[in-house]
C-alpha cells in the first residue's frame, strides 16, 4: 500500500484527532482543538503538522513538530509521531519522522526530543532511528463515576477558591501564576512564558480550556495555586497543569484547588479524569494517588542529536 506524507488540510482535523485518540487514549483530542492549534502556533516555533495518508485518503498517522522557541537554549526541537494502531507496519511513522527531522534541521534544531510509548516495539523503533531514552512520564486515569473523592475542606482564613471565569476581565494574574509554575516544572527542556499576547490567544482562548472548572486558590487576594481544567464535551476531563507559586508552597493549596475542580467536574457530568506527571515528580504523583488516580500508561522521553 502506498502511503504519502503531506501538510495538513482543514479537512484533516477529524482524522488527526482520531489518530491521536487511538494512539494515546489518555490525551484529549478533538477536531476543533487540532484546527485551533494549527492556526495559533507561535510563528517562532516553526510548527508544521503533517499527516500520513493511505491510498483511500484516510489519515493513518500524524506528527507534531516544533522548535522550542520558549526554551532558554536555542536549537531544541520536538517531534511526536502517532500512527493508528490498526495501520502499523505500512511505513507511515518512518516517513513522518523523516519529514519532521528535515524540517526542524533546516530551521536550526540540533537536539530533538520525542515522547515514545513505553512498550518494547515502540522503544525499539525509536532507538533504531537514533533516539536514546531519557526521563519518563505517566498518564493517570480516575473514574469519576465510582471514585470516592476526598471531601471538600473548610478554607483557612484568607484563602478562597475562584474559577478562571472570575478573571475574565483581566486574566494577567493567571498568566503570571502560570509563568512562575511553568519555570520550574520537571522536564528535559525548560520553558519561559513571557509572551502575554500569545498566551491570551493560544492558552486562555484554547477550545479545551474549561474556565468554569479551572480552579484558583487565592490567598489574601493573590492567586497562589491553580489547576487548569480541560474538557472535550464527551465526558472527559483532563488536568492541563497544576502548580503553586514558590512563595505559597507547602500549604496544600494545589491539592485544595484540584479537589474542588474534580468535584465540580463530576457535578458537570464528566465521567473520566486524566492527568500526566513526570515520573520523578513525587509530590504531584502522591497528590494524584491521594485522589485515587491510577497509572494507565507510560511514555519515555527520547532524545537525538542531529546536524
Amino acid at each position: 500500500m502506498t502511503v504519502i506524507v503531506r501538510d495538513v488540510r482543514p479537512s484533516d482535523a477529524e482524522g488527526f484527532a482520531r489518530v491521536r485518540r487511538a494512539a494515546v487514549p489518555h490525551m484529549l483530542a478533538t477536531a476543533e482543538q487540532c484546527a485551533f492549534d494549527w492556526a495559533h502556533a507561535h510563528p517562532d516555533s516553526h510548527a508544521r503538522p503533517l499527516v500520513a495518508v493511505a491510498e483511500d485518503g484516510e489519515v493513518i498517522g500524524t506528527v507534531q513538530l516544533r522548535i522550542a522557541h520558549d526554551a532558554p537554549e536555542p536549537g531544541i526541537g520536538s517531534v511526536n509521531v502517532y500512527v493508528d494502531p490498526q495501520r502499523l507496519g505500512l511505513g507511515a511513522g518512518t516517513l513522518l519522522l523523516r519529514a519532521a527531522e528535515e524540517h526542524l534541521a533546516e530551521r536550526g534544531a540540533h537536539t530533538l526530543y520525542s515522547w515514545v510509548v513505553d512498550e518494547p516495539a515502540s522503544r525499539a523503533w525509536a532507538e533504531r532511528r537514533g533516539y536514546a531514552p531519557s526521563r519518563s512520564a505517566h498518564f493517570l486515569r480516575l473514574d469519576l463515576t465510582t471514585a470516592e473523592l476526598p471531601p471538600l475542606e473548610d478554607l483557612l482564613a484568607g484563602v478562597e477558591l475562584r474559577t478562571a471565569e472570575d478573571f475574565a476581565a483581566d486574566p494577567r494574574p493567571l498568566f503570571e501564576l502560570d509563568s512562575v509554575t511553568t519555570a520550574d516544572e520537571p522536564g528535559d527542556v525548560g520553558a519561559e512564558l513571557d509572551d502575554y499576547a500569545h498566551w491570551l490567544e493560544a492558552t486562555w482562548g484554547h477550545p479545551l480550556l474549561d474556565r468554569a472548572l479551572t480552579t484558583v486558590a487565592v490567598v489574601d487576594g493573590v492567586p497562589a495555586a491553580f489547576t487548569a481544567a480541560q474538557t472535550d464535551g464527551l465526558g472527559r476531563y483532563s488536568s492541563g497543569m497544576t502548580g503553586t507559586a514558590p512563595a505559597f508552597r507547602g500549604r496544600g493549596l494545589a491539592k485544595l484547588a484540584k479537589n474542588a475542580s474534580l468535584h465540580r467536574a463530576r457535578a458537570a457530568g464528566c465521567v473520566e479524569a486524566f492527568t500526566s506527571n513526570d515520573a520523578d515528580n513525587g509530590p504531584m504523583l502522591a497528590i494524584n494517588e491521594w485522589f485515587g488516580y491510577e497509572i494507565g500508561a507510560t511514555e519515555v522521553r527520547h532524545v537525538r542529536t542531529i546536524g
